[in-house]
C-alpha cells in the first residue's frame, strides 16, 4: 500500500512540475512576445498647424491628408489606404472578442475572450476592431479604452481601433447578464420596446445608449435585430421588434436614428443590422448556431416579407449588415449560408438595394473554437462544410462581405491573395468601406475617452429613471377577472396579504403585507417565465431557449394548484410566446412583461402605473396549433389564445 501511495506521489509531482513549467514557458513566450511587439512602437507627436493641433499619426513629421480633419472622407480614406501595406488592410478585415482586465488593463496573453495577447493582435496581426464581451465598470472600460488607442497610436500609421458589443440595455441581454451587464440604464428587451409601439421612445433610448457607449469608447452596436419573430419557438425573439413587418421597419427605423443620427459624425455609434436578409423563419424554430437549424425556410412563400425591417434600415443609413447563418432553403440557386451566398449579398443587397455599406459576418462562420482536439464550439459554416478555411474566407470575399466577425484569420487571407485567389483589389475595397466608418465617427481625430465623465454618463440617474419607466410602459395586461366574469380584480389594494413566487420579498413588502405560507395569503402574485427545453451541457446550446413552448410536469400542476387555492396574479417574461391556456384559464390576473424589474411589474398590479402595452406577437393556443404554422408567415396560428397586438388596460 505504501509503495502504491508512493507511485501515486511521484506521479503528482510530475503532473505538478509540467504545469509549473508549461506555466511558466507559456508566460515567459508572452512577456517575450509583448516587448517584441512593443519595440516595434512609436510615439506620436502633436503637429501645430494654422493653430491647429494634428496628430502625427505615421510620425513623418508633417501633416497628411488622412491626419487633418479639415479634408473631406473620402479623401482622407484614399490617403491612408495607399499608405497600407497588404497586411494592415487585411488586419481591417477581421473582428474578434477581446478581453478586458478587471481594472482596465490590457490583456498580456490569451484569456477567455482571445486567443491571442492585445499587444499580438494589435501589433503583429494589425487588428483593429475588436467586440466587448464582459467589462467591468464604467472608469476601468474607459481606461481599458484608452491605453488601447494608445497603444493603436504608436503603431505605423496610427490606425485607432473601432469597439463593438451586442446589447447590453436589457434585463437579460440574450446571452446573460454576467457577459453582457455592466452600470448600464436598464430597459426592456427591444421585443419590449414593439409593445409600447412608441417610435420617439425607441429614439430616446438609442441616444441615451448611444451616449452610454461613447462614453467608455464603444463605438459600433451589434444591433438592431430587424429578424422578424414570425415562429414563436425561435431562440432570439426577445431581440427583435415582434412578428409584423411594419412595426418592426418603424422601430428599426427609430433604432437606427437613435443611435447614429441622420449621419454618422463623433458623438455617434454606427449600427450593424442584423440579420439580414432575415433569421426569424428558421425550421421548426430551431435556431441557425446549430447545424441542426441551419435552415430557414419559405412555406409561405413569404421571403419579401422578411426584407421590410431591413428596407427600412437602409433608409436610415444603417452604417452595416450582418448576414444570419442559416441557408435561405431554395431562394437562391445555391444553398449555403447567408455570407457565403453572393446572390443574398451582392446581387440582393449590393445590386438591387444598391447598399455600399459594411457587410460583416456573423460570429465564427469561418472556424470553431477546439481546444487539445475537442470542438468547443463548431463552425456555423453551413452549406460550405467540406470546403477548406482558405476556400470558406475565399467564398465569403466573393460574396461581397467586407469583415470577418469572431475569427482572426489573417495569415490564410494574406496567403489567397498572394496566390491570385483574391485580388488586392477586392481587399481595397472592403478596406475603403471599413476605413470611411472609422473617419466618420471621428476616431483618426479623437479615439480617447474621459474616465470620469464616463461614469457620470452611465449613471446618469435620469437615463436610469427612463428605462425603467419604460419598463412599466412595456408590460402587457392579458387578463382581469374571473372567465365569464366583468369584474375586474386588478388593481390590487394595498392592503392585503400576499404570497409570492420569484419576487424580491422586501421589494414586494413595500406594496403589501408578504407571507410565507399560501394559505395565510389573500392573494398569490407568480412571476413566471417562458419554458424552454435543456438539450445539452453545452454552455453555447444552453443560453438559447428553444423547443417546446408548454410549462412541464409536475410544474404545471404546482402552479394550477396554487391558483386553485388562492386567487393568483401572474406575470409572465416572454422572451419568446408561451403556450399557456390552462394558467390563462385558472389565473386572476394575467400579464406579460419583456424585461422588467420586481418594482416596475408590481406598480403594475397595484396601480401605481395603468397597463398601456399591446403584445408584439400571438400567443399561440397549443403546441399543435405552433407546428401546424408556417415559419416564415406571421400571425397564422389556429385559435390563438391572444392574438397580435392584444392588450387590456384597467379603463376596460
Amino acid at each position: 500500500m505504501k509503495k502504491l501511495f508512493k507511485v501515486i506521489l511521484y506521479f503528482l509531482l510530475i503532473a505538478v512540475g509540467i504545469v509549473l513549467v508549461a506555466t511558466l514557458a507559456f508566460n515567459t513566450y508572452y512577456s517575450i512576445l509583448n516587448k517584441k511587439a512593443e519595440k516595434e512602437l512609436q510615439d506620436v507627436q502633436l503637429l501645430t498647424i494654422d493653430g491647429l493641433r494634428f496628430r502625427d499619426l505615421n510620425k513623418n513629421e508633417r501633416l497628411d491628408p488622412y491626419e487633418d480633419a479639415r479634408q473631406p472622407v473620402d479623401v482622407r480614406v484614399e490617403d491612408i489606404l495607399s499608405q497600407m501595406t497588404l497586411e494592415e488592410k487585411i488586419g481591417l478585415m477581421w473582428h474578434p472578442p477581446i478581453g478586458v482586465g478587471d481594472k482596465g488593463e490590457l490583456q498580456t496573453k490569451p484569456g477567455i475572450y482571445s486567443a491571442v495577447s492585445t499587444y499580438d493582435a494589435v501589433i503583429h496581426k494589425k487588428l483593429n476592431h475588436f467586440n466587448l464581451f464582459a467589462v467591468p465598470e464604467a472608469k476601468h472600460l474607459a481606461n481599458w479604452s484608452n491605453r488601447l488607442q494608445q497603444l493603436a497610436e504608436k503603431t505605423r500609421l496610427g490606425i485607432p481601433v473601432s469597439i463593438s458589443t451586442d446589447p447590453r440595455h436589457g434585463l437579460s441581454n440574450f446571452i446573460g447578464m454576467d457577459l453582457l451587464g455592466g452600470e448600464w440604464s436598464r430597459w426592456p428587451e427591444p421585443v419590449g420596446l414593439a409593445a409600447i409601439g412608441d417610435s420617439s421612445l425607441v429614439v430616446e433610448f438609442g441616444e441615451i445608449a448611444r451616449q452610454e457607449y461613447r462614453a467608455v469608447g464603444i463605438h459600433t452596436a451589434l444591433h438592431p435585430m430587424a429578424d422578424l419573430a414570425t415562429d414563436p419557438r425561435w431562440a432570439r425573439i426577445n431581440g427583435t421588434f415582434g412578428e409584423d413587418a411594419r412595426l418592426s421597419a418603424k422601430l428599426t427605423a427609430a433604432y437606427i436614428y437613435g443611435f447614429q443620427g441622420d449621419s454618422l459624425d463623433s458623438n455617434s455609434v454606427a449600427c450593424m443590422t442584423k440579420h439580414w436578409p432575415g433569421g426569424g423563419p428558421q425550421e421548426a424554430g430551431e435556431d441557425a448556431h446549430f447545424h441542426y437549424g441551419k435552415n430557414q425556410v419559405y412555406p409561405g412563400n413569404n421571403f419579401k416579407y422578411h426584407l421590410i425591417p431591413f428596407e427600412a434600415a437602409l433608409a436610415a443609413n444603417t452604417a452595416m449588415m450582418m448576414p444570419y447563418y442559416g441557408i435561405a432553403v431554395d431562394q437562391t440557386t445555391e444553398n449555403v449560408g447567408m455570407s457565403f451566398n453572393k446572390e443574398i449579398i451582392t446581387k440582393l443587397l449590393r445590386e438591387e438595394y444598391g447598399y455600399d455599406g459594411v457587410v460583416c459576418t456573423d460570429w465564427g462562420i469561418i472556424e470553431g473554437f477546439s481546444f487539445l482536439g475537442y470542438e468547443l464550439v463548431e463552425a456555423k459554416n453551413w452549406g460550405v462544410e467540406n470546403l477548406s478555411v482558405d476556400d470558406r474566407i475565399a467564398k465569403v470575399i466573393d460574396a461581397g462581405v467586407d469583415q470577418f466577425g469572431g475569427n482572426m484569420h489573417t495569415r490564410q487571407l494574406l496567403r489567397l491573395v498572394r496566390k491570385g485567389e483574391v485580388s488586392e483589389d477586392r481587399i481595397d475595397e472592403s478596406a475603403r468601406r471599413l476605413l470611411r466608418v472609422k473617419f466618420e465617427l471621428g476616431l483618426f481625430d479623437n479615439p480617447f475617452v474621459d474616465p470620469e465623465q464616463a461614469v457620470e454618463i452611465v449613471n446618469q440617474k435620469t437615463s436610469k429613471e427612463k428605462g425603467q419607466m419604460a419598463q412599466r410602459k412595456s408590460i402587457v395586461l392579458l387578463k382581469n377577472g374571473a372567465d365569464g366574469h366583468r369584474q375586474n380584480v386588478l388593481p390590487l389594494k394595498k392592503e392585503i396579504k400576499i404570497y409570492t413566487e420569484n419576487i424580491n420579498p422586501e421589494v414586494a413588502s413595500n406594496y403589501a403585507t408578504v407571507v410565507a405560507k399560501l394559505e395565510e395569503a389573500d392573494f398569490a402574485i407568480l412571476r413566471l417565465t417562458t419554458p424552454f427545453e435543456n438539450r445539452t451541457d453545452d454552455f453555447i446550446e444552453r443560453m438559447f431557449h428553444q423547443g417546446d413552448l408548454n410549462f412541464p410536469e409536475p410544474e404545471l400542476s404546482r402552479l394550477l394548484n396554487i391558483m386553485h387555492k388562492k386567487p393568483t396574479i401572474v406575470c409572465i417574461y416572454l422572451d419568446r410566446a408561451a403556450v399557456i391556456p390552462e394558467i390563462a384559464q385558472q389565473s386572476k390576473g394575467l400579464l406579460a412583461d419583456f424585461g422588467a424589474e420586481d418594482e416596475a411589474v408590481l406598480d403594475v398590479i397595484f396601480g401605481d402605473f395603468k397597463p398601456q402595452a399591446k403584445l408584439p406577437f400571438e400567443l399561440p393556443s397549443s403546441m399543435e396549433a405552433v407546428e401546424t404554422q408556417k415559419e416564415d408567415v406571421p400571425y397564422d396560428s389556429k385559435n390563438p389564445l391572444y392574438p397580435f397586438g392584444f392588450g387590456l388596460t384597467y379603463d376596460e
